[in-house]
């Protein structure tokens, strides 16, 4: 499973630094002002204007494939807006401090979460079609919960929560109409539910097993019994876990016994395996429509996606309507055989297209909403390829400026993709176009570990093997001097998340090849961060990372920590953190400021006190990208100047 997984002086609820510490300066506290634009055209306009791009996320169809409901932050923060499926004009339905994710409710309406300043603690809301009637369906708590799947009649929902001990993820049953819970099985590590079995009580349940694998079980939520699916010997991945109507089969993709994922059907009676489709590369999603009739599916071809849909019925592959270039995510109507499709790519920033298969067209129900951007001059990246210095395949996205003729080679931006378990994708990215714009070239980057090209690849930073890493940002800039096409005297680095991580090592393990540094919500110290992690982190850490009790893999990440190497840090570096944050906690970044402050270093520190594990609020956005955006560019000129 997936999971991609991105303010300072005493903030509430967080351990921050008191105001006379000398290591920390009042400008590091963000107190975002009012959003206002600088510049009227795509040449002169800053980052502000990109970033008030609006995408619909996370888009769901009702029941009968009528209305889409999608999260939008227009208003500042993440609230959920409902549009016919034919287009229209869109009707905001929430009005609180922010929605985390929307399903939609096969008896009518919506289930919602919403967390507390991005703290991921979620409690449920359930919400009528209009959005005119709501009521707490599950209350918030200290627990981190995640949806899994309805009964087929809607009157119940499963879902997994920390509730019992804070750590572990069990499976629950709610009813929607009462909010009434019960524990059916006590799970130790990560379990989550994915599908409810038509005409019965049972539940594919999905077992984390490291960043890039998972085991499936059937459990039956009325004995609280679970039996054992997909257990491999060696690590596998299963995607999607879709019930045919009668219950007797599932359909999803998997990379068992491959290097790549297959589609299969998986008879649950007989537990024989047929597969459907062998593409030859990973498969990112899967959805069957309501009748069974089709299945639809997405492969991903260096971070850009394919859309495949089959008729079951006569074991047909339907053609597909013309997509727009980037990453499409799709599912079918809980009852009728319309597909909705969020096309995410430079030059459609997520809209969302509607296809009732199998006509020919998808139609658009939600157009980006861009801010005097012409988003047909975005510039769409070129696929590259090249090997490590132990032959690894490294592959990445580069975006590269329109220059006149005659003009300096560009300064280049290495993006880091967090993850690991991730990929460089071909979406809209603000920063990315802003960038380019701008004359940077950017290359978005697949190291070792990245997912989307097998899984020999993505298995490459496991445990001991993750020394091997960094070593790739260097092969990307050698590669890139190599081209000719960029000025390879001037990279900076950056990324969030397990790309901040990356940021952070490479700046201390390379002190002389970037000339600047961004790290986001990055970690400066493994074993603190690996103690201190979400309990979602730790199912998966303790696969991928081991055991940080042990004293030998303690051993090893702390001499892999970045921390140890602030003294070495030559190149200016700006990093931003929430002080929220349930998955990388804060206190990664303080002590990788106070380390460089102590040691001479150059730091900008932006801590937002009403963030978590990335950047939501429109505000904050703006006001931290500008900041990265003038600390970049101020860099890109002086490092030109002193050459």
């Amino acid at each position: 499973m997936r999971r991609i997984a991105l303010g300072l002086l005493l903030v509430a609820g967080s351990a921050s630094a008191q105001t006379n510490d000398p290591i920390f300066l009042p400008e590091d506290v963000v107190r975002a002002a009012p959003v206002t634009l600088r510049g009227a055209d795509n040449a002169a306009a800053d980052v502000a204007r990109f970033l008030l791009v609006r995408s619909a996320r996370n888009p769901v169809l009702s029941a009968d494939g009528r209305t889409i409901a999608y999260l939008s932050d227009v208003t500042g923060v993440p609230q959920i807006w409902a549009v016919p499926a034919t287009g229209g004009v869109p009707d905001q339905l929430t009005y609180g401090s922010g929605v985390d994710w929307i399903e939609a409710a096969p008896g009518g309406g919506w289930l919602y979460g919403a967390d507390t300043d991005g703290d991921e603690r979620v409690g449920m809301y359930w919400l009528s079609a209009d959005g005119t009637r709501e009521r707490e369906v599950i209350a918030k708590t200290p627990a981190f919960r995640q949806f899994g799947t309805w009964s087929p009649d809607g009157q119940r929902f499963a879902y997994a929560s920390t509730e019992r001990n804070g750590r572990d993820f069990d499976i629950h049953v709610a009813d929607t109409a009462t909010g009434r819970s019960r524990l059916v099985f006590e799970g130790k590590g990560g379990f989550y539910p994915v599908a409810w079995q038509p005409g019965g009580d049972r539940v594919v349940v999905s077992e984390t097993r490291g960043g890039q694998g998972n085991n499936l079980y059937l459990l039956d939520i009325a004995t609280g019994r679970a039996e054992p699916l997909f257990k491999p010997r060696d690590t596998a991945e299963y995607i999607g876990a879709e019930f045919s109507p009668d219950g007797k089969s599932l359909y999803l993709a998997s990379n068992e016994g491959s290097d790549h994922h297959r589609l299969i059907r998986y008879d649950i009676a007989t537990r024989r395996t047929t597969v459907l489709a062998d593409p030859g590369r990973d498969i990112d999603g899967v959805t069957l429509g309501a009748d069974g009739r089709y299945l639809a599916w997405t492969t991903i071809e260096t971070g850009f996606s394919h859309l495949h849909v089959r008729d079951l019925s006569t074991g047909r592959d339907v053609t597909v309507p013309d997509l727009p270039r980037g990453v499409f995510t799709m599912r079918f109507a809980a009852g009728a055989p319309v597909l909705v499709i969020n096309a995410n790519g430079p030059t459609t920033a997520g809209e969302v297209r509607v296809w009732r298969v199998p006509d020919a067209q998808a139609t658009v129900a939600v157009p980006a909403d861009t801010p005097g951007l012409d988003l047909a001059t975005m510039v769409v990246p070129e696929p590259v390829a090249f090997p490590a210095r132990d032959g690894a395949p490294l592959t990445g996205l580069l975006y590269m400026p329109r220059l006149a003729a005659g003009a300096p080679l560009p300064p280049v931006y290495l993006k880091v993709h967090g993850g690991p378990s991730a990929y460089a994708a071909p979406t809209f990215s603000a920063e990315t176009q802003y960038y380019v714009s701008r004359g940077i070239a950017v290359l978005d980057f697949n190291y070792r570990g990245s997912t989307g090209q097998g899984k020999a690849f993505a298995e490459l930073n496991d445990r001991e093997k993750k020394v091997d890493e960094v070593g790739d940002l260097a092969d990307a800039v050698a590669w890139l001097k190599s081209t000719g096409r960029v000025d390879a005297s001037r990279v900076a680095v950056g990324g969030g998340s397990y790309g901040g991580y990356l940021t952070n090592q490479a700046l201390g393990t390379y002190p002389d090849l970037f000339i600047a540094g961004v790290s986001a919500v990055g970690v400066s110290d493994w074993v603190t961060a690996l103690e201190g992690a979400s309990p979602a982190l730790k199912a998966a850490d303790r696969l991928e990372f081991g055991d940080i009790a042990d004293p030998r893999v303690r051993a090893f990440f702390a001499k892999l920590s970045p921390i140890n190497n602030v003294d070495k840090i030559k190149a200016p570096l700006l990093v931003m953190h929430g002080a929220n944050d349930p998955r990388d906690p804060v206190s990664e970044s303080d002590r990788l400021v106070a380390g460089i402050r102590a040691n001479g270093g150059q730091v900008t520190y932006l801590r937002f006190p009403d963030e978590g594990h990335g950047i939501a609020r429109l505000n904050n956005r703006v006001h931290a990208y500008r900041r990265v955006a003038e600390f970049l560019e101020q860099r890109y000129a002086q490092a030109r100047g002193g050459q």
